[in-house]
């Protein structure tokens, strides 16, 4: 799911501009329910295609058996970029489903439109906030109200190969950024001298990707929006030392390609070109099937904070579905959140579970899980309070961090200049 999901992103904020004359005004009744005797049927849209899909299958089949007569979950699983394409048009038109997961990234572009229903009385009904991983549940909130909550949960960790580390002789993994920027050197060789090294220390996308660079701002103690999502960070003096500290490390000490996309960086490190990574749980399996003695550790200390990613898929509701069909989603989404349900989740899907009261002991079998559920306190979700993600995102971030690169521009220069288009996209 880990680059089709950020792939869709990007998509989605062309396809949402097309698709808001389509939707414009209240969305029409999206209420209708398909019967069986008394039965509600939910219809429940995603687009988890990936190997994490029959962990979310087992759990549905689950569900339905335990309510069979009374709660029906209709599922459609479908590809991230063809979920965007119809889910305001199926809105619109009152055939769209009741019940969506997507990335909480996308729930204020919808909440803003009114098309979806808020969810505050969930957490009073049920679900208890306290017990979830606070960054996700703060994640659904817009304009004072929440309008999705979590459905699956994750941190980013650094993904660091023992073996070159080892035949390099650096000690790891690093813990501060003075380690990190050492190793990343150390462990970029060329050989040939030609400029191409065939190993590269850290290999860090700059499009197309789950978010790298933001987390490298953030240690800084800089930002490209701030927390509330209404001014622009990217020209602030904490946003451009670090973007300028680790771009000259990219240009002059080549520790990474330039113009990776998230799936070239990913190879990098599966193919064993580079020696660190910084991804989720879903690359894994992949790395060890590939024969990759790994480690993983938190991102190290940047000079002001240690923090990293966290993304998640969250839950949302259609703004017309009645209230009978909203309570019985009301106990999938409890269901779906309780211990048992997110134990069984993270075993099958290797992403850690969303709630914060389950030990590390539960995911034996899989010991990654705990990995990833371990920082979660010291998480942070990229463009929280951001309707417009994917412009400020694409069109104003990585392309920013693009041209920095390329060397079209001073740090300084191209990050005053961002700062100063980001301003409209916020108000």
């Amino acid at each position: 799911m880990r680059a089709k999901k950020w792939i869709a992103l990007l998509l989605a904020g062309v396809t949402l501009a097309v698709l808001a004359a389509t939707a414009s005004g209240r969305p029409a009744e999206t209420n209708a329910l398909n019967r069986t005797s008394e039965e509600v049927t939910i219809t429940f849209w995603n687009g988890f295609t990936g190997p994490d899909r029959p962990a979310l299958e087992a759990l549905v089949n689950k569900f339905n058996a335990a309510n069979r007569g009374k709660i029906k979950i209709d599922m459609s699983i479908m590809p991230w970029d063809v979920f965007f394409q119809k889910l305001l048009p199926s809105w619109a038109s009152g055939k769209g489903p009741h019940l969506v997961g997507f990335d909480a990234a996308q729930m204020p572009q919808y909440a803003d439109k009114g098309v979806l229903a808020p969810l505050d009385d969930l957490y009073s009904k049920g679900l208890q906030k306290s017990k979830l991983v606070a960054s996700s549940v703060n994640a659904g909130r817009w304009n004072g109200k929440y309008y999705s909550v979590p459905m699956n949960f994750t941190t980013l960790l650094l993904y660091w190969n023992k073996s070159m580390f080892k035949a390099a002789g650096v000690k790891g993994p690093p813990k501060t950024w003075a380690q990190w920027q050492q190793a990343a050197v150390k462990l970029t060789i060329d050989k040939n001298k030609d400029g191409k090294p065939e190993q590269y220390g850290y290999a860090i996308a700059d499009h197309a990707t789950i978010p790298m660079w933001p987390i490298l701002l953030w240690g800084n103690g800089g930002d490209v929006v701030s927390a509330d999502g209404k001014r622009p960070m990217l020209g602030s003096a904490a946003s451009i030392a670090a973007v300028d500290q680790w771009a000259k490390l990219v240009i002059d000490k080549k520790i990474s390609p330039v113009g990776l996309a998230g799936a070239d960086a990913d190879n990098l490190f599966l193919s064993k070109k580079a020696a660190m990574e910084v991804v989720g749980p879903w690359m894994t399996t992949g790395f060890k099937k590939a024969g990759i003695d790994f480690g993983l550790a938190m991102v190290p200390k940047g000079p002001k904070r240690q923090v990293t990613l966290g993304t998640s898929v969250h839950y949302a509701v259609g703004a017309r579905t009645n209230s009978e069909t909203k309570t019985a989603i009301y106990k999938w989404i409890t269901f779906w959140n309780s211990k048992p349900s997110q134990i069984s989740w993270a075993l099958g899907s290797g992403f850690p579970p969303t709630r914060t009261d389950i030990p590390a002991s539960a995911f034996e079998k899989n010991p990654y899980v705990a990995d990833f559920a371990r920082f979660a306190g010291q998480s942070q979700f990229y463009l929280r309070n951001v309707k417009n993600f994917s412009q400020v995102n694409g069109n104003v971030f990585e392309s920013s961090i693009q041209r920095i690169l390329n060397k079209k521009g001073s740090t300084r220069d191209v990050l005053t200049k961002a700062s100063k288009q980001l301003e409209p996209l916020l108000k």
